[in-house]
């Protein structure tokens, strides 16, 4: 059912109200709790407090702040979370739109205008489930969680994937490594077959080198020698 009734006063003097249920005898035990908390409260009119009182299946919360008393009654189930909410919305709202005037307004002076901000307000605070600003947290904080759990999952995809990329880059420096190694042992091994190569063809041309020249010496000796 929500909150069935709200009251805006200074003191004793009520300066607006507005009941979802005009049958209700809410407006008379409102004033009731006015007088009782006027009477508990002589020296400590401008005290700062929030309290409930109970009446058959209905809770009556007033917060005081700054000599202003903002009361509303509400369903025994409803909690005490947003009626609070809804009197602190009130309050602020009240006080930005009468300012100094609230000091010296006689009874219901702001009734007919602000009557319809409580009736507002009141719809709002029972029906819409974004009043309630701790589910409301509660359902950001759950988005935020998800969105930070599907982040951490492409991370953790992304850490997969460079992990792959880190052992197939090893991998191609070690084959790197190994093809460098078996390139210089090719070399080498061309290197030396060449130079064996030459050497033996050096050898091959002074051997012939020799060889003619001894041919040449003693061909001469050996003419001389038949004559």
């Amino acid at each position: 059912m929500g909150i069935l009734y709200g009251m805006v006063a200074r003191g004793l003097v009520v300066l607006a109200e507005f009941s979802a249920s005009p049958q209700s005898n809410a407006s008379v035990i409102a004033k009731q709790i006015l007088d009782k908390i006027h009477n508990n409260n002589k020296n400590n009119d401008n005290e700062d407090s929030n309290v409930s009182y109970s009446h058959d299946r209905y809770v009556f919360h007033v917060k005081r702040t700054d000599g202003l008393v903002v009361l509303c009654m509400a369903d025994d189930a409803f909690g005490r979370r947003i009626p609070f909410a809804f009197l602190e919305d009130i309050h602020k709202k009240f006080v930005k739109t009468y300012g100094r005037a609230i000091l010296s307004a006689p009874a219901y002076a702001m009734n007919d205008e602000f009557c319809r901000a409580l009736a507002q307000r009141m719809d709002y605070y029972s029906t819409d489930p974004n009043a309630d600003r701790l589910n409301r947290l509660k359902g950001e904080m759950t988005q935020v969680r998800s969105v930070m759990i599907d982040n951490i999952e492409k991370v953790l995809e992304r850490g997969d994937r460079l992990a792959l990329l880190v052992d197939k880059t090893s991998a191609m420096q070690g084959n790197a490594i190994r093809f460098k190694r078996q390139s210089r042992r090719y070399n080498n091994t061309l290197w030396w077959r060449n130079f064996r190569l030459k050497a033996i063809l050096v050898l091959v041309f002074i051997m012939l080198l020799c060889i003619m020249l001894v041919l040449l010496c003693h061909g001469p000796l050996l003419a001389s020698c038949g004559t």
